[in-house]
């Protein structure tokens, strides 16, 4: 892939063992792993759509760094800007399926992508993006990622790029009084904010998709989300309402993901709002009936889901 990425995403991915077959991780003979980080999930849901993806971070010089990078590549995902790092290693996470929910155990501390600092932007905009996508989990890793990420929103590196902000909040990385004014203040800068209401509710303490808006009235555009009840987006468009479709849930690990790519295609292509979120909706959908943190997208569907411009 030569020329601009539609969507540059920026952060840690790393390699995730799971139980296979699903059980109970203490329980477990054998794991099948795969790959999963919410930046290069967002990278592999575009991609399926011929989206010029890219990723950029930074991978061990270890088997399992080869294996993300690979595994990327084959999803159509450009990881030209991924850096290797010989002094440290790729991040590894365990998922434990069980009746209540499944929990995710992570060794990512001293993880290669934790020592990404804002160096990475040089190489970003000499390749050009018309987006920028982060997320909140990145700001925590460490104190270069926190700087990476605050210059990312204060100096807008990547120029002409719009910057997107999925919050993300990982409480296995960090408490939400820590958490809630680093990513409400990151929040505030970003041209285009997703946010799960169940998130506002922990950091912010707001208990519905108004107060949110409330909270973070700076954003061009704010998404807020709300479960199986539906998505508000607030912008230039005004107040817009799209209901989320029944869905069996297998697991709801990635649908963030998926969503924001939903409504990034949907943005790249000039789509009105109420568009972008039932796309967003649709590839929500698509990742809760799925075990894995990238799904396979109905891309015909979808695609046919676009207005004419």
């Amino acid at each position: 892939m030569t020329g601009p990425f539609d969507v540059c995403c920026v952060g840690e991915t790393m390699v995730v063992l799971c139980p296979d077959p699903p059980r109970p991780l203490a329980q477990a003979e054998t794991l099948v792993r795969g790959i999963g980080g919410a930046e290069s999930n967002v990278a592999c849901y575009l991609a399926q759509f011929g989206v010029r993806a890219g990723w950029a971070s930074r991978l061990g010089a270890d088997p399992f760094g080869a294996y993300v990078r690979d595994g990327l590549q084959a999803a159509g995902v450009d990881c030209s800007l991924a850096q290797t790092s010989d002094s440290a290693p790729t991040g590894v996470y365990f998922k434990d399926p069980a009746p209540g929910g499944t929990t995710v155990h992570y060794y990512r501390r001293g993880s290669a992508a934790s020592t990404m600092d804002r160096s990475l932007w040089t190489d970003v905009n000499a390749r050009g993006a018309r987006y920028v996508h982060l997320s909140g989990i990145t700001p925590a890793l460490s104190e270069t990622c926190a700087d990476l990420v605050r210059y990312a929103f204060e100096a807008r590196p990547v120029e002409g790029a719009m910057v997107s902000f999925d919050v993300n909040y990982r409480a296995r990385l960090w408490t939400p009084s820590a958490a809630g004014p680093v990513l409400a203040d990151l929040a505030a800068r970003a041209d285009l904010v997703f946010v799960g209401l169940d998130e506002a509710t922990l950091l912010w303490g707001c208990t519905a998709a108004d107060d949110v808006r409330d909270r973070l009235p700076q954003p061009a555009t704010l998404v807020v989300k709300d479960g199986e009840v539906g998505a508000t987006a607030y912008g230039p468009h005004g107040t817009v309402f799209v209901p989320a479709p029944a869905v069996a849930v297998v697991e709801p690990v990635g649908a963030g993901d998926a969503f924001a790519a939903g409504y990034l295609l949907a943005a790249l292509r000039g789509q009105a709002e109420k568009v972008r979120l039932t796309i967003g909706h649709r590839l929500a959908a698509v990742a809760l009936g799925s075990v894995g943190d990238v799904a396979v997208a109905p891309a015909a569907e979808v695609l046919a889901m676009l207005e004419p411009a």
